[in-house]
């Protein structure tokens, strides 16, 4: 049988290095389709030659492994950074640009700035800063994967404390997303004050 032939996770990387890039970003997003919540953004620079394996998707690795790779990606990460995109922000700019402005967050609030920008998906703002977007960057740049896997902790621990203010939603396990526990809460209970009114929430009564 033939044998699949691994991802390369390190080719954008490994490439910029060569070129003499010492700052090199990835950037990632993770609860754009959430009904509640912030949408996360988060940074990683690695210094060049740091290989981390099991760094990937972070929709691939179960929870105890996330949390795993999340404090070693902080340790081993020349600089990292996590940011929220608010609910003002979201409804104001709508999702779209809402979450580019928060991996915006991430790159002005490095010091030294990054000299390089992977940046997960097909689009980015205008940058002074040379970037390249990666469709599915999570799966095809170590630093995009470990910016995933920072971003995704953070967030899914922030819904699972917003979770014990309003337990009706099931926020501990839909961490925001619109599953039909959160979907019949909607209806039930109405929206709360992180909610995303911009989005089809499906109901027009607010939970006071």
């Amino acid at each position: 049988m033939k044998k699949l032939k691994e991802t390369d996770r390190l080719k954008f990387e490994r490439q910029l290095w060569k070129e003499g890039y010492r700052h090199v970003i990835g950037l990632d997003e993770v609860g754009r389709g959430c009904l509640a919540g912030p949408v996360v953004a988060a940074g990683v620079v690695f210094k060049p030659g740091t290989v981390i394996p099991e760094i990937r998707d972070s929709k691939t690795i179960n929870e105890k492994e996330r949390n795993a790779l999340s404090d070693k990606i902080k340790s081993e990460a020349l600089r990292w950074t996590v940011q929220e995109g608010s609910i003002v922000e979201i409804n104001k700019l709508n999702i779209l640009w809402a979450s580019l402005e928060t991996m915006k967050k991430c790159v002005d609030n490095l010091d030294p700035s990054p000299d390089y920008l992977l940046v997960d998906g097909n689009r980015y703002l205008d940058s002074l800063i040379p970037y390249t977007c990666l469709v599915k960057g999570d799966n095809r740049s170590m630093s995009i994967a470990a910016a995933s896997i920072l971003a995704k902790v953070y967030r899914d621990d922030l819904m699972k404390k917003l979770h014990k203010e309003f337990p009706e939603y099931g926020w501990d396990t839909n961490v925001g997303y619109p599953t039909s526990t959160h979907k019949r809460a909607l209806k039930e209970f109405g929206y709360t004050k992180y909610h995303r009114t911009s989005f089809n929430l499906g109901t027009r009564l607010k939970r006071l």
